[in-house]
C-alpha cells in the first residue's frame, strides 16, 4: 500500500507549487501557495475559521487574515501585522496535498513571551526564541493523516522549519528551513542563546525591481543591538557569495544614530524596510544584514534572509 508521503511526491512532481502570477499582487508572491482556501479550527476553545486567502484582484484578503488570526490567538492591533502569511500559504498548500478540504486542527498558535517562558518552565517542548513569538508557528493535527508521513511530507521541501514530537502532530513554521525530531530537538538547550540562531526574514518571496520590502527578525533571545543601513543582495553559486546589488533600510522611527540602527524590542524588529534597487537584474538573491552595537561577542556578525525571486521590470 501506498503511504501518504509516496502519494504526495508524486503530486509534487506533476503540479506546480503555487500559482506563477505576476510580483504586483498578492496572488503568486510565495513559493508555495494551495488552492487559497483554507479551514482552520482550534482544538482547544473550538473557534474555526473558513477563509479565502486571496480576493478577486489577487491581493492578500485583509478580513480573512483578520479571522485566521483570531483563531490563532493572535493579538493583531497589539502587533500591528498578521500571523505570517508566508506559514498560512505554506499550511494551505500542504494540508491541499495530505488531505485536501479538511480541517487543519490547530493546538498551538500564538504565544506570548510569558506564556512561552511559563509552558517551558512546566517541561514543555517550547524553544526560549519559538517561532510561535512571532506569530510564524503552528503546531497542528489532520484527523486522518499520519503524523510522521505529514512531517516527511514538509520536510521533502527544504521550505520551513518542520518537527515532530511523536503521535499525530506536527510543528511547522515559516523560518530557517530545518527539521527534528523528539530526540534532536534542542529546545531545552541554549543554542538559542546570544542570538546565534536570529533569523531575518522578508514580507514575500517574489518581487520586481523598485518594490518596498518589509523585513523582520525572528528567534531573537536579546534585544538591545543594531544594524547597518547598508544591506546587500547577493547571489550565491557553489557556496559562493557576490554581492549584486545594496538598499538602505530603515526603521519605522528614528533610532536617533544613522549609522547603527538600534532594534531595542520585538516590535521593532518586525519592521525593517527598504527599497529594491530599481535597475535589479531578475533573478534569486538573498539580502543580507550585518549587526552593529552587539551585545555579545557570540552573536553573529551578519545575518541573511530566505531567498527571494525578482522578475523583469513591468514593460
Amino acid at each position: 500500500m501506498r503511504t501518504l508521503f509516496s502519494i504526495v511526491v508524486i503530486c509534487l512532481i506533476l503540479l506546480p507549487a503555487g500559482p506563477a502570477q505576476g510580483a504586483e499582487d498578492g496572488q503568486g508572491r510565495f513559493f508555495l501557495m494551495g488552492d487559497g482556501k483554507i479551514h482552520i479550527k482550534n482544538a482547544w476553545n473550538g473557534k474555526e475559521v473558513r477563509a479565502d486567502l486571496l480576493t478577486v484582484d489577487g491581493s492578500l484578503n485583509e478580513g480573512g487574515f483578520a479571522m485566521i488570526d483570531e483563531v490563532f490567538s493572535f493579538p493583531t492591533r497589539g502587533k500591528g501585522e498578521h500571523i505570517s502569511p508566508r506559514l498560512i500559504f505554506m499550511l494551505d498548500y500542504f494540508s491541499d496535498l495530505a488531505a485536501p478540504g479538511k480541517a487543519i486542527m490547530l493546538q498551538s498558535g500564538y504565544r506570548s513571551p510569558e506564556y512561552n517562558a511559563g509552558i517551558r518552565s512546566a517541561g514543555a517542548n517550547a524553544a526560549r526564541t519559538s517561532q510561535h513569538l512571532d506569530g510564524m508557528a503552528i503546531d497542528f493535527y489532520i484527523e486522518g493523516v499520519d503524523g510522521k508521513e505529514l512531517w516527511e511530507l514538509i520536510r521533502s521541501r527544504d521550505c520551513c522549519g518542520v518537527g515532530h514530537y511523536g503521535g499525530a502532530s506536527v510543528h511547522l513554521d515559516s523560518a530557517r528551513p530545518r527539521f527534528w525530531e523528539a530526540a534532536t530537538s534542542k529546545t531545552k538547550t541554549k543554542a538559542s542563546a546570544y542570538n546565534r540562531a536570529i533569523y531575518l526574514s522578508t514580507d514575500y518571496d517574489r518581487y520586481r525591481p523598485g518594490d518596498p520590502v518589509r523585513l523582520s527578525f525572528s528567534s531573537v533571545s536579546n534585544f538591545g543591538f543594531g544594524i547597518k543601513p547598508a544591506a546587500a543582495l547577493v547571489t550565491t553559486r557553489e557556496k559562493i557569495e557576490t554581492v549584486a546589488a545594496e538598499a538602505e533600510a530603515r526603521l519605522l522611527q528614528d533610532s536617533g544614530n544613522p549609522r547603527c540602527l538600534r532594534i531595542e524590542d520585538r516590535k521593532t524588529s518586525r519592521f525593517i524596510y527598504l527599497d529594491l534597487p530599481a535597475d535589479l537584474s531578475p533573478g534569486r538573491y538573498r539580502i543580507k544584514i550585518d549587526f552593529c552595537d552587539r551585545p555579545f561577542p557570540k552573536m553573529p556578525a551578519a545575518t541573511i534572509s530566505n531567498e527571494i525571486e525578482v522578475f523583469a521590470p513591468r514593460p
